[in-house]
């Protein structure tokens, strides 16, 4: 499993999700525009 730690304040790779509205939306759509903030919650949906 490949692991890598982030830093904050560290620029993050390009990456593209789905769009609640059909489409797709990139990081890189966002860079110099807004600020964005990604976070991960594991096993959100999980009764762990």
């Amino acid at each position: 499993m490949f692991s890598r730690k982030a830093r904050i304040g560290a620029r993050a790779s390009d990456f593209s999700l789905p769009s609640h509205l059909g489409g797709r939306v990139r990081l890189l759509d966002y860079r110099g525009k807004k600020q964005v903030l990604i976070a991960f919650y594991p096993l959100d949906w999980t009764p762990i």
